[in-house]
């Protein structure tokens, strides 16, 4: 597991997301599974992201910020989650008042390929 870094990362929405942590010794449904968890604060109650803005943020995250990071990992993720939360929360925890919003990938022929929760 790897924790916060603290240089904003660049997405469409241009709002300043930064990585919290990664994991991937926690079990995931498909097998060998790497989370990568973002603070970005603008999805938030008011905040000026929506959903689907979100969504281009942690497509972009997944292939420009996920994959060169994937790249020789041995043995090679069945399954990468992208996670965006408006606060920070640790791992597994659950608050009503923190926006999170997830989204699996498997990784083919270098690309993200979204998978259905």
């Amino acid at each position: 597991m790897t924790t916060q870094e603290a240089a904003p990362i660049a997405v469409p929405s241009g709002q300043p997301v930064t990585l919290l942590e990664t994991i991937w010794n926690e079990p995931g449904p498909a097998g060998l599974t790497f989370r990568f968890r973002f603070l970005a604060p603008e999805i938030g109650f008011g905040g000026s992201v929506d959903y689907d803005t979100a969504y281009a943020d942690i497509v972009a995250l997944c292939e420009s910020y996920v994959l060169p990071r994937l790249n020789g990992t041995e043995p090679a993720p069945a399954q990468v989650i992208v996670s965006l939360s408006d606060r920070p929360l640790p791992f597994g925890a659950a608050d009503p008042e923190v926006t999170q919003f997830f989204e699996a990938f498997s990784i083919s022929d270098g690309h993200c390929i979204w998978e259905a929760f």
